[in-house]
C-alpha cells in the first residue's frame, strides 16, 4: 500500500495550470513507488481521462466524479486512495520538489496531529491586483506562517487551507460519514462558478472532535497560480459574499451562534429611527454612519457585501433548513 494518495479535484482546468501542477509532482523528490496520483474529473466538459497522460506515474489513475461541486470530488477521491494520509492538491498549485516527503516525515514525527497545511503558500500573479484590492487577496488562499504552529481547537485561525491540505484516513472516513449526513454541510464550498467555501473547516473540526490537532508547516510550501479574472474587483467581491455566506451556514451545522445582520449604516436609516429607537440607539446608529463615511468605497462595498451576505444566508436557512429566528 502506497505511504500517502495525492489527489487532485478539478473542474474544466486551465490546462497550463494543471500541466504545471503534474509537473510539480513528477518532479518530487519522494520516489513514485511510495505515493499514489488520484486525478479526479468532476464533471468537466472534455473528460479529462483522454487529454491528461499520467501513464510517466506507476500509480497515476483518472477518477470520474460526476456530481458537480468540490465536495462530492474529495468525497470521491476519499473513496477512491488506498493510504492512510491524503494530500489535496488544487489545479493550480505548484509544490515545491520536497512536499511530498517533508510531510510523510511531519505526519511521521506529529501523531497528535491529524490535519496538515502549508505553511507558505505564495502567489504567482498572472496580473497584480489593484493597489486598493491587495488588502483582500489572502481571500485566494494565501498566506506566510514564520514558524510551525499547531493547536486543537476548531475555531482558531490555525486552519489548513485546501491548497496542500494532508489529513488522515480516520479523519477523512469521518468527514465523509458527517457530511453525507447534512444537507447544510453539503452545500459549502465551491459548485461551478458558485464561490461557497468552508469545506476545507470540515475536516479540522472533525480532527479536533476525534482528539487530534491541527498544523501549519512553513516547510510545506505552494506556489499558487492566480488567474487574472481572480484578481478582478468582481471576482474578489463575489469571493468575499460566499466568505461571509458560508460562515453563515458553518455556523448553523456546527451548532454556533448565528451571526446578527450589521445595522444599516445609511444616514436615511440613522435619521429615519430617530422617533422609533431610544436616544442611545440612534447615538450608535449615527456614529455607525459617521464611521462608515471614513472608509474608503471598496471597504464601504466590502461592509455592504458582508451585510447582504449574512442576510441573504439566514434567509436560506429559514427557506431550506427550518431556522425559526434570524439568531440564536
Amino acid at each position: 500500500m502506497p505511504a500517502l494518495s495525492v489527489i487532485i479535484c478539478t473542474h474544466n482546468p486551465r490546462r497550463d495550470y494543471l500541466d504545471r501542477t503534474l509537473e510539480s509532482l513528477r518532479a518530487q523528490t519522494l520516489p513514485s513507488e511510495k505515493w499514489e496520483l488520484l486525478l479526479v474529473d468532476n464533471a468537466s466538459k472534455e473528460p479529462l481521462a483522454t487529454s491528461v497522460d499520467l501513464s510517466w506515474h506507476p500509480q497515476g489513475r483518472h477518477v470520474l466524479e460526476t456530481s458537480l461541486g468540490l465536495t462530492p470530488a474529495r468525497l470521491c477521491g476519499i473513496r477512491a486512495a488506498a493510504s492512510d494520509l491524503l494530500l489535496f492538491v488544487d489545479d493550480d498549485n505548484i509544490l515545491q520538489p520536497d512536499y511530498l516527503a517533508v510531510l510523510l516525515q511531519l505526519a511521521a514525527d506529529n501523531p497528535q496531529l491529524a490535519c496538515f497545511g502549508a505553511g507558505r503558500l505564495e502567489p504567482e500573479f498572472e496580473q497584480q491586483p489593484a493597489p486598493e484590492y491587495m488588502s483582500r487577496i489572502h481571500y485566494l488562499a494565501l498566506r506566510t506562517v514564520a514558524s510551525p504552529q499547531w493547536s486543537n481547537v476548531p475555531g482558531d485561525c490555525i486552519i489548513p487551507w485546501g491548497a496542500g491540505l494532508a489529513v488522515r484516513r480516520a479523519v477523512a472516513e469521518r468527514v465523509k460519514d458527517v457530511v453525507g449526513t447534512c444537507p447544510v454541510r453539503k452545500q459549502l464550498d465551491r459548485v461551478g462558478q458558485n464561490l461557497l467555501c468552508g469545506g476545507d473547516d470540515e475536516f479540522t473540526y472533525a480532527a479536533c472532535d476525534m482528539g487530534f490537532g491541527k498544523g501549519l508547516f512553513p516547510a510545506l510550501r505552494i506556489t499558487h497560480l492566480i488567474a487574472a479574472r481572480r484578481v478582478t474587483p468582481d471576482y474578489l467581491m463575489n469571493l468575499a459574499r460566499g466568505r461571509y455566506f458560508s460562515r453563515v451556514l458553518m455556523n448553523y451545522a456546527y451548532g454556533e451562534p448565528l451571526p446578527e445582520i450589521p445595522p444599516d449604516p445609511t444616514l436615511r436609516y440613522a435619521l429615519g429611527n430617530i422617533f422609533r429607537s431610544s436616544p442611545g440607539k440612534t447615538i450608535r446608529n449615527l456614529l455607525n454612519w459617521y464611521r462608515y463615511r471614513q472608509k474608503s468605497p471598496v471597504e464601504r462595498a466590502y461592509d455592504d457585501t458582508n451585510r447582504q451576505a449574512i442576510a441573504d444566508a439566514l434567509d436560506h436557512l429559514r427557506k431550506n433548513h427550518g431556522l425559526k429566528t434570524a439568531t440564536r
